[in-house]
């Protein structure tokens, strides 16, 4: 994933209303949900709601079909788990592989000690 793309996915969520959206829509599983349907479940009026699909459509997080007269929603899982994988594809920096080689559980966690003597 691009910095960019994973900046545009973590600045569509940081809105309490798109959030709010995109989790319901996790809720409703990889078959969608209708506009109205969401709409109705968070108490958000049909333009407002519009606003905000379309945010999270844009950054990628939200798929959308046509079935009949209704857009059905959904969330894109596979763009939520690059998101995390950016978000994780360093993470511990080896902490893992040492913990899984038997190391100790505190010792990556210890800081170096610093004494008054060693200050200027």
């Amino acid at each position: 994933m691009e910095k960019q793309t994973a900046i545009g996915a973590l600045a569509a969520l940081a809105h309490e209303t798109r959030l709010d959206v995109f989790r319901r829509l996790v809720r409703g599983g990889p078959d969608g949900l209708a506009a109205g349907e969401v709409g109705e479940a968070l108490g958000i009026p049909a333009a407002t709601l519009s606003f905000h699909l379309k945010e999270l459509k844009g950054a990628g997080l939200v798929r959308c079909e046509r079935a009949g007269r209704s857009r059905i929603y959904s969330a894109d899982l596979g763009a939520v788990r690059a998101l995390v994988e950016f978000l994780t594809e360093s993470c511990c920096q080896g902490f893992g592989a040492r913990r899984r080689a038997g190391g100790s559980k505190g010792a990556a966690r210890r800081r170096p000690t610093h004494s008054k003597e060693g200050r200027a």
